[in-house]
């Protein structure tokens, strides 16, 4: 398994760089952002007991300002455990009028009714975080998804792509479509070659998974274009064109290094995808697949 990761606890998190620049690279109507995380405000929408971090004090207007910049017409919340609740998804999903979809967290008493609910409001799948203790955060893997089948929900990992070495024939064997976070979120010194990456390709190339362009801030290159992180892209574009899709990652919680702006990092695709139709498939029509715009 993959090393141990540390968490920050109580800490609060940087603000993002609210000054959208607008992408150099031309952005195709329909385009999405597929992964985003809403906090807030706690007085309307509180937090948990003892929150892991807190998060900066913006909004969802911040959000919508920063997709009108940078021309990004739908997205995906990815909910997460600070909030007590899925009423600010709920009022998010309702105010897009069908342009946003969010994903849940795994909750194995969750009735066939409340699924259903989200289901009509917008969700389309859940989220599990084996990133930092894979045995405790799958525990219950199998139940959940044996809840959500019905509604064809998919389900989504933040990993290490080192740890599919003994995580891939399990996942393999769910009957679900399986979306990977952040770029398999691997270290850099790792290298494509590792054969837990090359497992990730080789979902990709079967058709066995999906896996989200994200976060590339959270590897170890200091600032964009992250040069090192570049064949990472490369790679797992090249293995699923078809299965590959982009998030910002807003707004970059639990990260203390240089705040990139939005802008920079969607104009990544460039650099990424350099074919403008490539491109269209990765903002436009793998997302429309993925999440039923």
């Amino acid at each position: 398994m993959a090393d141990a990761k540390n968490t920050l606890r109580g800490m609060p998190c940087h603000m993002p760089d609210l000054a959208t620049r607008k992408p150099a690279l031309e952005v195709p109507a329909g385009a999405c952002d597929a992964h985003f995380h809403l906090f807030g405000p706690p007085e309307r929408y509180p937090y948990c007991d003892n929150p892991p971090y807190m998060p900066p004090p913006v909004s969802v207007e911040d959000y919508r300002r920063m997709l009108g910049v940078l021309g990004i017409e739908r997205a995906v919340i990815v909910h997460t455990t600070l909030s007590r609740s899925y009423q600010g998804a709920l009022d998010a999903l309702q105010a897009s009028q069908g342009r946003w979809r969010a994903i849940a967290l795994p909750e194995p008493d969750m009735s066939e009714d409340e699924i259903a609910a989200l289901d009509a409001a917008g969700f389309r799948g859940v989220r599990f975080n084996p990133y930092y203790n894979a045995e405790q955060e799958l525990r219950l893997l199998e139940d959940v998804v044996a809840r959500i089948r019905p509604f064809g929900w998919h389900v989504q990992f933040h990993l290490d792509a080192r740890d599919l070495v003994e995580l891939a024939p399990r996942l393999e064997r769910l009957p679900v479509e399986i979306v990977i976070d952040h770029l398999g979120h691997m270290p850099l010194a790792a290298g494509i070659a590792h054969p837990g990456f090359q497992i990730l390709l080789g979902m990709l190339r079967e058709k066995r998974c999906w896996v989200k362009l994200s976060a590339p801030m959270r590897f170890e290159d200091p600032r964009p274009p992250y040069p090192n992180v570049i064949p990472i892209a490369q790679a797992l574009i090249a293995a699923g064109p078809d299965r590959v899709v982009w998030g910002s990652d807003w707004p970059h919680v639990v990260f203390d290094g240089y705040m990139p702006n939005d802008g920079e990092l969607l104009d990544l695709l460039a650099l990424w995808a350099p074919d403008a139709a490539l491109r269209k498939r990765i903002l436009v029509d793998n997302p429309a697949a993925l999440y039923g715009f």
